[in-house]
């Protein structure tokens, strides 16, 4: 009878990512968080003595483990996160019966607190939204990016990404995919509708010179921009515009969200606009709008 291969390390924690990716569509970015969780996790292993097989892992390596994670100040949402990886991994390996009981069953993930989203006020958003200098052909485009970002609530991987025929002027939608390839359609308004059609007429084909590209949003080297490369034009503009807050392109998906909420939409008409899987998700914008209400409230009522 031959014998069973012994699996390293490497291939356990590729067969995990492989069956995730299988069975749940995820993004690249999700399997690589996944991924660089599990490295470290064997790393601290032998780091501290433990050196071993993540198939041999008991109970009191994991405790020990986000002991050290919590001593070294980590966040309760980074040692929520890095146990819930530990157990979406033990799970499959249960399943597989490549082990015989899961280390992580009993144990309890950390409390973590509800950060309310910082969020702008439309004052803040219409001077970030009007800083880029269109009278050039990169400002143009730079405001077409905001006002789409700002217009549909986009996540700043899914604008970057948008590709030339995910996008109908004439309808006013985009059609995004988003989070573990689930696609969504958008409505975008007429400021964004009327700068994204002032870019595709006059700033793309320069910008793009001879270059082919299927990107909407592109840069002077012919192709998309990166996530890293937005965040600092929003960093550009938030100076320009004079905006003293911490501003990321989340915080105008953030903003999105709250304004949508502060005029009356539905919740659920956001949830489905944000593309969240889960209402629960949606509704800590809806703490952000009372906020907001209850700011106005004590500031303009006579009673407040």
């Amino acid at each position: 009878m031959p014998a069973i291969p012994i699996l390293s390390n490497n291939e356990i924690i590729d067969g995990f990512c492989d069956a995730i990716w299988l069975e749940d569509g995820l993004a690249k970015n999700t399997l690589a968080s996944y991924r660089a969780d599990l490295v470290i996790f064997e790393r601290w292993l032998k780091a501290n003595g433990r050196e071993k097989s993540l198939l041999e892992v008991t109970r009191q390596d994991i405790l020990a483990y986000l002991a050290d994670a919590f001593s070294q100040s980590k966040k309760p949402r980074t040692s929520a996160r890095l146990l819930s990886t530990l157990k979406r991994l033990y799970q499959f390996l249960l399943r597989e019966g490549s082990v015989k009981e899961d280390p992580t069953l009993k144990i309890r993930s950390p409390k973590i607190p509800k950060n309310i989203p910082q969020s702008l006020i439309e004052i803040d958003v219409d001077k970030i939204l009007e800083a880029p200098n269109t009278d050039s052909t990169m400002g143009i485009r730079d405001r077409a990016m905001l006002e789409v970002l700002y217009g549909s609530g986009l996540r700043v991987s899914e604008l970057v990404s948008i590709r030339m025929n995910q996008i109908n002027l004439s309808e006013g939608v985009i059609r995004v995919v988003g989070k573990g390839s689930k696609e969504r359609v958008i409505p975008i308004g007429e400021p964004a509708r009327d700068w994204v059609g002032k870019y595709l007429e006059i700033s793309r084909p320069v910008i793009l010179g001879r270059g082919i590209s299927d990107t909407l949003f592109v840069t002077n080297r012919h192709q998309g921009m990166s996530r890293q490369a937005f965040w600092n034009l929003i960093r550009k503009y938030v100076f320009v515009a004079g905006v003293k807050k911490k501003v990321s392109p989340h915080t105008l998906r953030h903003a999105f969200a709250t304004h949508l909420l502060n005029h009356g939409a539905d919740l659920r008409v956001v949830q489905l606009l944000l593309g969240h899987a889960n209402v629960s998700t949606t509704q800590i914008y809806t703490h952000v709008a009372k906020e907001r209400l209850k700011s106005l409230h004590e500031k303009h009522h006579p009673r407040g």
